[in-house]
């Protein structure tokens, strides 16, 4: 499949964001997503229906993953997960909030998929609260059980109970540039270089564990043809 991007971009981040704060400005890349799950998740598409629903609490509408997932994946890879429809982007700026409501364990994790091809090709960034070969890493699917790709990462995703985080992915498709920000957007949580995928869409959930999404925005360079 061919397909056509513009390049003529500029892209600034500018300040510091934390849970529970207004989203990053963002300069050079329009905006192309701003979901807050207030209206439903009409453009969200589980791989287990009965894995995920819209949930209100305190007046404010998330997405949730309620229950495990029948999903089985062709290849090692999350289980519960959800993807957004219809749209493709090369380089881009994802913001999400993701709340942990499972209790402390080695891989608790929330998930955010992006580069989406199929359900064997795609990159992911897994949260989880104490790293290994197969947690807290940006991970490559591509037709075989998954590879962690990172440069640089943490030791862990400390998750704080009944609280949002404020996650940030930035990818770069010139260089391969991929960086991950945990609640401090001025400091990157994870690195990594890859070209597999230039192109791709998007999802979230967990590996295997439950949660909470909201407020999801993507600015991007759209890829159509």
């Amino acid at each position: 499949m061919n397909h056509k991007v513009s390049t003529a971009f500029l892209l600034v981040v500018i300040g510091c964001v934390t849970s529970g704060t207004p989203p990053t400005k963002v300069t050079g890349l329009p905006l192309l997503l701003n979901e807050t799950f207030e209206n439903g998740a009409e453009r969200w598409k589980p791989m287990d229906p009965s894995s995920f629903a819209v949930q209100e609490e305190n007046g404010n509408h998330f997405y949730a993953i309620v229950k495990d997932s029948a999903y089985q994946p062709p290849v090692r890879s999350p289980q519960n997960i959800a993807i957004l429809q219809d749209l493709m982007v090369s380089d881009f700026v994802l913001e999400v909030d993701l709340m942990s409501t499972t209790a402390d364990y080695g891989h608790r994790d929330m998930c955010v998929i992006f580069g989406y091809q199929d359900p064997s090709r795609y990159y992911y960034v897994h949260f989880g609260l104490k790293a290994d070969e197969h947690c807290n890493s940006i991970f490559l699917v591509n037709g075989e059980p998954r590879v962690s790709i990172a440069k640089t990462r943490t030791s862990g995703t400390r998750w704080i109970d009944n609280t949002f985080h404020r996650v940030r992915i930035e990818r770069n498709t010139k260089n391969g540039d991929i960086k991950v920000f945990f609640d401090n957007m001025n400091q990157p949580v994870m690195t990594a270089t890859d070209l597999t995928l230039t192109c791709g869409g998007f999802g979230v959930g967990s590996f295997d564990d439950e949660g909470r999404i909201d407020n999801c925005r993507i600015w991007g360079l759209k890829v159509t043809g």
